[in-house]
């Protein structure tokens, strides 16, 4: 009998990935990944002269490995060990193996990431290349239960520094571009690509960045980037300018938004134009963090038909958060946020559009020249048109939403000339210290709401018309 209660067991909890909640969007059956490597082919690291001593830069040997196994298809793999190296780039049909005892350190050498033609932070530039790369690959796997960790400390310090020289020059809105910092995992213009299990920590900058790609799955990923430091911009996951992307069983805790959509930034996002659609993310958890579940800041290209379900958050800035700047532009539409438990974030739900000012917007002090600025400078210092660079944000869903000592309830706050439309709310228990606000809506509802709030006021709704309760 215990046998076979262990089978049906395992059989529901398989059965459990295939079933969707009864109103999910029909189009969620069709995201993450289609394919996996096939080939079962090993090919061991060690053969090709990497050590696991935690000194050795093995780049150049794991890189040999992952060659030989991209002819005909095959999986590297490592002995137990600590393994330091530089970029690595995956390549169609390979599996990059890391299992228990084995830990991937990234360099601490800035020389090692080699600069490649990418997207960071919302504009195309050139970058340090991440510490794994997929770059258009399609049929890419990365798996396992073991460590990837950036070693990301030193490239904070060094952002920390320059921010301290940059931030009284009026230069605070270059400094994330000109502190070149490596992001842990690139996948880039990629498809049908896993990861899967493993643990990623003390990321340079962004952990993984999911970049103009489709078909992606990240499954049971645990993220970790406040070891031995806060990690400004240490990211979680972020999905950028990417459809079809399957996000769940992750737990991320680190110092930026936990799980994040993004579309590109002002003048360079909106002559890109390419939206972030079709996401799943469920069955996940974040700790420290700014945000569950963001959208933006960087919405040029738009993000639409996200379904978030059966989260937890605990300690985060914000639950549900959309963000985005007066000169971004985009819109983020058809957003469902369901299922979500959190317990001491700041707001439960927090929208607005003139985020973090003195990073958003860009202005050439006076005593530069843009003449002999860099070719990035001039990109960030590029105009966009008011009408243009006014984001919209529309048919957003918020149901079934727990939340125990938050600072506030719901925080949401539109633009006399961009109005919050057709936003609706079912069953949220909310116990804050204050309700919160709700100013420039239209068409929205109100259904079920308890937000009790330690001083006794209810939400204070201005300029709202049309409003359902």
């Amino acid at each position: 009998m215990p046998l076979l209660f262990s089978f049906l067991l395992l059989l529901l909890t398989w059965l459990s990935t295939f079933v969707q909640p009864a109103d999910s969007p029909a189009w969620v059956k069709q995201v993450g990944a289609k394919t996996t490597p096939t080939s079962k082919a090993i090919f061991p690291v060690g053969k090709y002269k990497a050590v696991g001593d935690g000194k050795t830069l093995n780049t150049q040997a794991i890189q040999a490995a992952i060659d030989a196994a991209a002819k005909k298809g095959g999986i590297v793999t490592f002995e137990p060990g600590q393994y330091v190296t530089g970029s690595l780039f995956l390549k169609k049909g390979v599996t990059l193996q890391i299992d228990k005892g084995v830990t991937i350190l990234g360099s601490e050498n800035l020389k090692d990431y080699p600069e490649i033609q990418t997207r960071v932070a919302g504009i195309e530039m050139k970058w340090p290349a991440a510490l794994l790369n997929i770059l258009d690959q399609d049929n890419v796997a990365i798996t396992g239960q073991g460590t990837v960790d950036g070693q990301g400390k030193v490239f904070w310090d060094a952002y920390w520094a320059l921010r301290k020289e940059y931030e009284p020059k009026g230069l605070r809105w270059i400094v994330d571009y000109d502190a070149k910092r490596p992001r842990t995992l690139l996948v880039s213009n990629a498809s049908n690509v896993t990861l899967k299990g493993i643990t990623l920590q003390r990321a340079g900058f962004w952990t993984v960045h999911i970049l103009y790609s489709k078909n992606v799955t990240a499954d049971g990923l645990t993220i970790r980037n406040n070891i031995g430091g806060h990690g400004p911009s240490t990211d979680g996951i972020d999905i950028d300018s990417s459809s079809y992307v399957l996000v769940q069983n992750c737990d991320i805790d680190c110092n930026d938004d936990n799980f994040c959509l993004k579309s590109g930034r002002d003048w360079d996002g909106l002559r890109v134009n390419r939206p972030t659609e079709y996401v799943v993310i469920r069955d996940c958890v974040a700790g420290a963090g700014a945000g569950l579940v963001t959208c933006g800041s960087e919405t040029s290209g738009g993000i639409r038909h996200i379904f978030a379900h059966n989260l937890k958050a605990k300690g985060t800035s914000a639950g549900l958060r959309i963000k985005s700047a007066l000169t971004r532009g985009g819109t983020v539409e058809d957003i469902v946020f369901e299922d979500v438990a959190m317990d001491g974030v700041g707001s439960a739900v927090e929208v607005e559009m003139n985020w973090n000012p003195s990073y958003s917007y860009s202005e050439l002090p006076a005593g530069y020249s843009l003449d002999t600025a860099p070719p990035y400078w001039k990109t960030m210092l590029m105009k966009v048109e008011p009408e243009r660079g006014l984001p919209h944000y529309r048919n957003v869903r918020v149901a079934r939403l727990k939340v125990q000592n938050a600072k506030i309830g719901i925080r949401a706050v539109g633009l006399p000339n961009s109005i919050l439309e057709n936003f609706s709310f079912d069953d949220l228990a909310i116990t804050a210290n204050k309700a919160g606000t709700i100013n420039y809506t239209k068409g929205w509802t109100l259904k079920n709401i308890d937000i009790k709030s330690a001083d006794g006021a209810p939400v204070a709704i201005q300029n709202s018309a049309e409003l359902k309760q």
